[in-house]
């Protein structure tokens, strides 16, 4: 597996739906992006920062995508859905995966920025290509089996006064 240097391509992964309900639920704050994007990228060459968010018509969250935009995110927009019976959904999960195996032939390590179960069987498929696979996560939404998969875990409750606006 590629080790961490100066040279490295990166590129960063953020299911912001995920972060979002993990700050909330444990800390009642938000997460700040600047800091988890610096963090991750530790002084290596940022080759791509791709933020994946959902417009759920709330009040703040054109001036959260411009602030994305301003860090240095590109961001995909998808609209929540509602059924008819009220329910709603919306994530990104083959959206962030398809983008994860097209870029693991232009990165040396991929940081996912996401506690979710479901990217473990990425995270195997990824380091099975010879891409590094680094996840960013509160510890206590982390699954077990994504911080298995993946060659580091950065545990951000460590540093809520980073990783918390």
């Amino acid at each position: 597996m590629t080790e961490i240097h100066e040279g490295q391509r990166v590129a960063v992964l953020a299911d912001s739906q995920n972060l979002y309900h993990s700050a909330q639920s444990v800390y009642s704050r938000n997460v700040d992006y600047s800091k988890m994007l610096e963090k991750a990228v530790m002084g290596r060459q940022l080759t791509r920062a791709i933020a994946y968010v959902i417009r759920a018509d709330s009040p703040d969250e054109e001036s959260f995508f411009e602030a994305l935009r301003d860090i240095g995110f590109e961001t995909k927009i998808k609209e929540i859905k509602t059924f008819g019976d009220g329910s709603k959904k919306a994530d990104w999960d083959v959206g962030i995966s398809l983008d994860a195996v097209t870029l693991a032939d232009h990165v040396d390590t991929l940081i996912l920025c996401t506690g979710d179960a479901d990217f473990s069987r990425l995270c195997s498929h990824l380091r099975h290509e010879g891409v590094r696979v680094e996840v960013v996560a509160f510890e206590e939404s982390a699954a077990a089996d994504l911080k298995a998969a993946a060659d580091s875990f950065i545990d951000m409750s460590k540093r809520e006064d980073t990783f918390l606006l």
